[in-house]
């Protein structure tokens, strides 16, 4: 037997003030989007804002249904719309900002497994990592250079 190690490499930002500005502008869209949320049930707001390699922006908000499952998270929504649009653009950048709407959420609020795979398959499709920060609506914002970081052990289509 051999133990193997997987390392992950994030960059924290103190609050969305440290941010580049080109990225303070993703995030307020991002933060945009989850104004428009459908999310009666969990209460839970989700925006997120892709940046394409040909300039447009990309948003997408959680849409809730009350049988569960027919839902779809921002990340998803937004990613998908993008890859219907613009089939051979490239995402470069990702912003997410998340929050409950009881509670001031201020720890960064990372994609969920789901969108994690989806975002998984994108990179793999355009052969080229997206940048992914995410953020509560306030406090720190994370960055991950690539999907990898987040789901070291991806399932992409070499498995099939």
């Amino acid at each position: 037997m051999k133990t193997v190690k997987i390392e992950s490499t994030l960059d924290v930002f103190e609050n969305f003030e440290e941010l580049p500005n080109d990225v303070k502008s993703l995030m307020e869209k991002a933060k945009e989007a989850r104004l428009k949320a459908y999310a009666p049930y969990s209460n839970f707001l989700v925006g997120a804002a892709l940046l394409m390699d040909n300039g447009d922006i990309i948003t997408g908000s959680n849409q809730e249904n009350a049988s569960y499952p027919s839902g779809l998270c921002a990340e998803r929504t937004a990613i998908f719309y993008a890859g219907a649009q613009f089939p051979n653009a490239k995402i470069v950048r990702m912003a997410i900002i998340a929050g409950s709407i009881h509670n001031d959420t201020a720890s960064p609020i990372p994609p969920c497994g789901a969108c994690r795979q989806s975002i998984a398959e994108y990179e793999v499709k355009q052969d080229a990592p997206i940048e992914i920060y995410f953020m509560g609506e306030t406090g720190k914002v994370v960055k991950s250079n690539s999907l990898s970081n987040l789901l070291p052990l991806m399932f992409d289509k070499s498995f099939l």
